[in-house]
């Protein structure tokens, strides 16, 4: 296997520590961001829409299994 590098630079991290808390702080903006432009109600509607989609693919796949059963 090959070796994980775990160089430490300014401050005591190594990248893939720095990375991960830049990725922790981006997201966390990103999404005050997104609910300040949009508010609650988009929140509300896409979680809808994933509903909505998880529903049609879970009554496909159960079609499917009806059909290989036959």
């Amino acid at each position: 296997m090959a070796e994980e590098k775990h160089e430490e630079h300014k401050g005591g991290m190594t990248v893939r520590e720095a990375g991960h808390l830049g990725g922790e702080k981006g997201g966390h903006k990103g999404g005050e961001s997104t609910k300040e432009k949009h508010g609650h109600e988009f929140y509300e509607e896409i979680g809808h829409k994933g509903g909505q989609k998880v529903k049609e693919l879970i009554e496909k796949g159960e079609e499917v299994e009806r059909k290989e059963e036959k």
